[in-house]
């Protein structure tokens, strides 16, 4: 099969051609027709696999041949993304696609200034990208109006739909036409969020092309048990014995990325972080030059779990797993992309066994253990299995204990001395004939 027969109109086709797109992926080839015919849809399929592709050459070709000439302040088509880097590169890919039509797209996103995005509004765009937050601002301020839209697209929609984004979207969807195509699309949906997404759509067709949330086949993972506080210097140790040339690690915290990044440049490794807490452009910075093979590792918080597509990325690196499960999916989705293999570690303390657990129940599949042995932890993480059993080992046999006398006077005793002579404890009769409680 091919895009032709997909009924895609020869602008695209030689947009296409020219981005070097030959065959359509199985979303693509699903999708495209049905939202072409102007269906409601819920889309599910792995990370790496066209979806942005699968929503916007339809949506584009769409906006091209319906619909009056967009308003000043006004939009067409709205794509509603949960991350400011992801918004920016699902603009760059729709604007690609855009580039033999004559329509107007655009981004806005929080964490840089609202006034150029006002000034760009104000001729109006067929096709904006958004996150919730900054489009709400912009709505409020009466820099976008919602009259003209026909179209509304949520990427990501799990994450869109979690409660994070709740009270955002309803606000959204309360200035929205009644009257209008919706389409979700996303890697995992839970069955909560396939409840809540009925809400949204009408009659929505439904397309799963890979079981749901599973992770891509071209992706090989496995773990290393470790102790929570040698996590970094077992990454550090892995870092240099594998000679790893482009990583991207996963860590839960903010101060968890700031101390390896400044760990790692300490050791004389390229490396550059991001998190919420980063202006926009230091976070944009990092990931263009990480992209761009000047950077050999980029440590983030989940703002870079979703979405973002970086060619030919060897290596993922969870240095905590995530708290919830759909979302180490995404993450491990970075690598093993459009075909290519992909490899995805995780340093796993005995603490996130719970994760752990929940990570192979949703993925079906028991993750493989490879032991480093300089890094063996104490604190052992219990086995664990696709069925979510927590197999607890057997407690080794504690070693008698020595005498306490012995062990409390050894080190003021000369090795030719004898032990000191211990009196047995009396015990104390109590009335009743046994032995008696002492009160604390």
């Amino acid at each position: 099969m091919n895009f032709a027969k997909l009924g895609l109109i020869e602008p695209l086709l030689r947009t296409l051609q020219q981005l070097d797109y030959t065959t359509p992926t199985p979303v693509q080839a699903k999708a495209i027709p049905a939202v072409l015919a102007g269906r409601d849809l819920m889309a599910a399929a792995q990370t790496g696999t066209g979806k942005t592709a699968g929503f916007a050459l339809p949506v584009l070709q769409r906006l091209a041949l319906e619909g009056e000439k967009v308003a000043a302040n006004s939009i067409r088509a709205l794509v509603l993304v949960p991350t400011r880097e992801l918004a920016e590169q699902v603009h760059n890919n729709v604007r690609e696609y855009a580039e033999n039509l004559p329509l107007s797209t655009y981004a806005v996103y929080g964490g840089v200034s609202i006034n150029p995005q006002m000034m760009r509004l104000r001729r109006g765009v067929d096709l904006l990208v958004a996150t919730p937050g900054r489009l709400l601002d912009l709505f409020r301020q009466n820099a976008v109006k919602f009259n003209q839209v026909q179209t509304l697209v949520l990427d990501e929609a799990d994450r869109m739909l979690d409660l994070g984004f709740a009270e955002e979207l309803q606000s959204v969807y309360a200035a929205l036409p009644r009257k209008r195509q919706t389409l979700l699309f996303s890697a995992t949906f839970s069955e909560q969020i396939r409840m809540l997404a009925g809400l949204a759509l009408n009659d929505p067709l439904s397309i799963e092309v890979s079981p749901r949330n599973a992770a891509a086949a071209s992706v090989k993972q496995w773990l290393v048990p470790v102790d929570k506080k040698r996590k970094a210097d077992l990454f550090c140790h892995l870092l240099r014995k594998q000679r790893w040339t482009q990583v991207l690690v996963f860590a839960k915290t903010r101060n968890g990325v700031d101390q390896l990044v400044e760990r790692l440049l300490a050791e004389g490794v390229n490396a550059d972080g991001i998190h919420g807490d980063r202006p926009q452009a230091t976070r944009q910075r990092a990931l263009d030059t990480f992209k761009a093979r000047e950077v050999q590792v980029l440590v983030a918080t989940d703002v870079a779990a979703r979405g973002l597509d970086i060619d030919d990325l060897p290596l993922v690196v969870n240095l905590d797993l995530p708290i919830v499960a759909e979302d180490y999916v995404h993450r491990i989705g970075r690598t093993g992309r459009a075909g290519n293999k992909g490899e995805a570690i995780s340093l796993v303390c005995a603490d996130e066994v719970q994760m752990l657990s929940a990570i192979e129940v949703l993925t079906r599949q028991t993750l493989a253990r490879h032991e480093e042995p300089d890094f063996i932890p104490e604190h052992r993480v219990p086995m664990t299995d696709a069925s979510g059993q927590v197999v607890k080992k057997p407690k080794k046999p504690k070693k008698p204990k020595e005498n306490s006398a012995k062990r409390g006077l050894g080190r003021w005793m000369d090795s030719g001395e004898p032990e000191p002579a211990v009196k047995a404890v009396r015990k104390v009769p109590s009335f009743n004939g046994g032995p008696r409680k002492r009160k604390p």
